[in-house]
């Protein structure tokens, strides 16, 4: 497989972007080789700059359920953009937009619309620490919220600590308030509540997707739920990533606990910038211009991204056999990675929920993002060169998670699993 022109690419972009990549899982740094530049996409399929062609298991790391350039959405986009890019005020498809996600959803009576899920993220806990009055939020070490500063946070020593920053730039005082669990572990949570007895809001992924795919135990969100409850703590789901993924109501649709507040962004934008948080009536009347918790965006609702968002929610809602089809091709793929590793000899541990797939060269199930960092990931990098090589798009780092779009064939699902025979065989 020839690369030269995207090694050329990708010398010239480091001269005037850092790093060469504009977000930093691109590089492909944990993956090694150089990363692939897109020319452009067609149903399940990425072609890059040197004319390969692979199948993509990525999808702009979720939002396309119907994989690339569909013609639904396309259409919708095209007929928004002759009427104007940008309004800064409101539209109709905005309500038409939010109540279709209101009506879908027992957890949420009013929604906002932003630009980007680190956005609603950001915004869901300020409106949690405005509605209780309080300044601490438990997080779970591996759960990936956006980068926003309270956020950025890693472990201390012990299994639960105030959090210290990531990364440089975020002052200590902006993530003191900010507690870390360990993920399906509620004795972490309890030891929080310990710790503090100002805490606002727990937030989590119910299905975390940026440790790799790792879904939240049921009995764990259970506790979480009790936890909330006694304390006067709201429950916000981030399911960015999960949310019409995992199934038509993300997580929720799998789940009975129900939240306080839900996070989305990705899929509701059809593959445009989107982001948008929600939750009950009195919590959402908190924030301005009703109440006093300030949030603002000139691009929040952008009429593009609106129209979008309700293309690809009308034709998701329309497929009733959408999300079995989504896991059966999932969990064919899986099945096939996982045959193929037992035949050589290496341990690995699969799982699907939905159209979302992961999997870890492990020895042991993972439940937690220690579970996960015990996973080999120079085995990993070399199986994704060697997909990369054989024609497969994987995501460019052992902790994310895949993507099932419908334009995938069972054929292509069968390719891969042949592909994927003859690279775990190389490296084992």
């Amino acid at each position: 497989m020839k690369t030269d022109s995207s090694r050329k690419a990708f010398e010239l972009a480091q001269d005037v972007i850092p790093g060469g990549v504009d977000s930093p899982v691109r590089a492909f740094k944990s993956v090694g080789g150089t990363p692939i530049f897109i020319e452009k996409g067609e149903g399940a399929y990425l072609f890059d700059i040197d004319g390969n062609r692979y199948v993509d298991f990525v999808q702009s790391w979720g939002p396309l359920i119907f994989g690339h350039c569909d013609k639904t959405i396309e259409t919708a986009v095209m007929d928004a953009v002759t009427r104007g890019l940008s309004f800064g005020a409101p539209t109709e498809v905005e309500t038409q937009l939010a109540n279709k996600i209101c009506n879908m959803f027992e957890s949420i009576d009013k929604i906002r619309f932003v630009s980007s899920g680190t956005e609603a993220v950001m915004s869901a806990i300020r409106l949690a620490r405005g509605f209780t009055c309080r300044d601490d939020i438990v997080k779970f070490e591996g759960c990936y919220h956006g980068h926003s500063d309270s956020l950025l946070v890693q472990a201390g020593s012990g299994a639960v600590t105030f959090g210290t920053p990531s990364s440089p730039g975020v002052p200590a005082d902006f993530t003191k308030h900010t507690l870390l669990a360990k993920y399906n572990d509620i004795e972490s949570v309890k030891k929080c509540f310990e710790n503090s007895k100002d805490i606002a809001c727990i937030i989590l992924e119910p299905i975390a997707g940026n440790m790799g795919l790792v879904p939240a135990d049921e009995k764990f969100l259970q506790d979480l739920r009790s936890l909330c409850d006694e304390h006067g703590t709201l429950l916000i789901f981030d399911e960015v990533m999960s949310g019409f993924r995992a199934s038509l109501k993300g997580a929720q649709g799998i789940t009975k606990v129900v939240p306080d507040m839900v996070t989305f962004g990705k899929v509701i934008g059809g593959g445009m910038p989107v982001g948008a948080f929600g939750g009950r009536l009195e919590i959402m009347d908190k924030l301005s211009p009703d109440g006093p918790v300030y949030q603002a965006g000139t691009l929040s609702g952008n009429p593009v991204a609106m129209h979008a968002g309700m293309a690809s929610l009308d034709k998701i809602t329309e497929d009733k056999e959408l999300y079995a089809r989504f896991e059966s091709k999932a969990q064919k793929l899986v099945n096939g990675f996982k045959e193929a590793a037992n035949e050589n000899g290496i341990a690995l541990q699969v799982d699907v929920r939905g159209s979302m797939f992961g999997f870890f060269f492990n020895d042991n199930e993972v439940k937690n993002f220690d579970d996960a960092l015990k996973s080999d990931t120079d085995r990993f990098a070399k199986f994704h060169q060697g997909m990369l090589n054989e024609g497969f798009y994987f995501a460019c780092s052992q902790f994310e998670t895949g993507f099932i779009c419908d334009a995938m064939s069972e054929s292509m699902i069968d390719d891969c699993i042949e592909a994927a025979k003859k690279v775990l065989s190389d490296i084992k």
